[in-house]
C-alpha cells in the first residue's frame, strides 16, 4: 500500500500516542471539578495550555479547544455573524474553502446574510484588488483558507490583513489547517484561526480555535463555562496535551520534514510533466506537501480508483468534499470544468519514500495508458 494523502489525515506519531496514554492513566479528575483530583487535572491542563500558547505566539485565553477544525470553523463563523448581525450580514470568502466553511456560509445565506467570494487568479490566489472592492461598511466578516487543501496554494494573509485596517467592524477569520506545523504562520492581525493536530501527526477528534482576546463570538456549544465561555464540555485532557506534543515536534521538524517533502514534489513534477496529458494544478510556490493534477479525458473518480486496485491511495478534492462534482478551487483557477472534473490530489509526507515514489510512477504509468488509450 502506497499512502498518499496525508492532507487529509496523517499517522499519529508515536510520542504522540504515547502522551495520550500516559495521561489518561495519570489523570482521571474532570479539571472543572472542585476537589484535589479535579485541581491536578486543571493544573496540567493550564500548563499545555501555556505550551501550546507559547508554540504560537499568542495567549493562553485566546485558545479554544475543539473536537476539529470543522467545530473551529462553525463556531469561529457562525459566532461572528451573530453577534456582528447588528452592524450588517454581508461576508466575504472563496471558491477555495473547505467544507466546513462553505456549508456555514450556505446556511447564512439561507438565514438572510450575503455572501460575496473573491476572485482567483491562475496563480491560486485571491485579487486583492477584487477583495477591496467588495469591502463594505457592512462588511462583518472575511473568510479566507491560508492554504488551500487542493492546490496547496499560501494566500496573501498579511496583504488581506492590512487592507481589512480600513474596516474595524469587518473580522478576519482563517482557516490554518493546512498551515500550521507545515509553513510558518503568524496570528499578528488575524481575529479568529482555526486547525486540527491530526494534520500533522497528532490525534483525530481534537482542533484548537484560535480567538484573539478582543474579538467576541457567540458559542456554538452551551451550557456551562468549561475552560472557556465560548466553548463548554468537559475538557479533553489527554487529547489537549497530545495536541501540544504534536504541535511542538511538528515545529521542531518543519524544516528537516519539508525539505524531505520538497525533494518528492520536485520528483513527481518532472516525472509527471512528461505525460501529455498531465497538467499540474498546483502552481509553483504552493506548499510542497500538496500536488494537484488532471489527466486530461479522465475523470479524477477514474483515475483515483484505478489507481487504489493498485494499493496506492491518492484524493479527489478534499476528504470531506461532497462526490461526483468537480473541484471548486481546481475550477476557480483553470476556469476548465473538464479540467476540474479530471483533477485529483497527491499530498506527501516527510515519511513518504523515495522507494515509494519510484513505485507510484510505475502504477502511474499502468494506469495512464490504460485509462487514456
Amino acid at each position: 500500500m502506497i499512502y498518499l494523502d496525508y492532507s487529509a489525515n496523517t499517522p499519529a506519531d508515536e510520542a504522540v500516542l504515547q502522551c495520550f496514554c500516559d495521561i489518561e492513566r495519570r489523570f482521571v479528575g474532570n479539571p472543572n471539578s472542585l476537589h484535589p483530583v479535579g485541581g491536578e487535572a486543571k493544573e496540567k491542563l493550564a500548563h499545555i495550555t501555556a505550551s501550546i500558547a507559547a508554540l504560537l505566539h499568542i495567549t493562553e485565553n485566546e485558545i479554544i479547544y475543539t473536537s476539529g477544525a470543522s467545530e473551529a470553523n462553525n463556531t469561529a463563523i457562525k459566532g461572528i455573524a451573530h453577534v456582528s448581525r447588528h452592524i450588517g450580514k454581508h461576508i466575504i470568502s472563496t471558491p477555495l474553502e473547505h467544507a466546513s466553511v462553505s456549508g456555514c456560509l450556505t446556511l447564512l445565506q439561507e438565514q438572510g446574510y450575503e455572501i460575496d467570494l473573491l476572485r482567483i487568479g491562475r496563480n491560486g490566489k485571491i485579487d486583492l484588488e477584487n477583495l477591496h472592492d467588495l469591502l463594505r461598511k457592512d462588511t462583518i466578516l472575511v473568510s479566507v483558507c491560508a492554504v488551500d487543501s487542493e492546490l496547496g496554494t499560501i494566500q496573501p494573509i498579511h496583504e488581506i490583513i492590512e487592507i481589512l485596517s480600513d474596516f474595524p467592524n469587518c473580522r478576519l477569520h482563517v482557516d490554518a489547517t493546512q498551515a500550521i506545523g507545515k509553513i510558518d504562520f503568524s496570528f499578528y492581525g488575524i481575529d479568529t484561526a482555526s486547525f486540527a493536530p491530526h494534520k500533522f501527526y497528532g490525534l483525530n477528534g481534537s482542533g484548537i480555535l484560535f480567538r484573539r482576546k478582543d474579538c467576541i463570538i457567540t458559542p456554538l456549544i452551551h451550557g456551562g463555562t468549561s475552560t472557556t465561555i465560548y466553548r463548554s464540555g468537559t475538557p479533553t485532557l489527554a487529547l489537549d496535551a497530545s495536541a501540544e506534543t504534536a504541535l511542538r515536534l511538528a515545529l521542531k521538524n518543519m524544516d528537516k520534514r519539508n525539505t524531505v517533502i520538497r525533494k518528492h514534489n520536485e520528483t513527481l513534477r518532472a516525472a509527471l510533466l512528461k505525460y501529455p496529458k498531465v497538467r499540474i494544478n498546483s502552481p509553483e510556490d504552493a506548499v510542497p506537501h500538496i500536488l494537484n493534477l488532471s489527466v486530461e479525458g479522465v475523470k479524477g473518480t477514474a483515475f483515483q480508483n484505478s489507481l487504489s486496485e493498485k494499493g496506492v491511495c491518492v484524493s479527489v478534492k478534499s476528504a470531506c468534499s461532497t462526490d461526483g462534482t468537480p473541484s471548486r478551487a481546481v475550477f476557480a483557477v483553470s476556469h476548465d470544468r473538464k479540467n476540474a472534473l479530471s483533477s485529483w490530489r497527491i499530498s506527501l509526507s516527510h515519511l513518504t519514500t523515495d522507494e515509494e515514489i519510484g513505485q507510484f510512477m510505475n502504477i502511474f504509468e499502468y494506469c495512464y495508458r490504460k485509462l487514456t488509450k
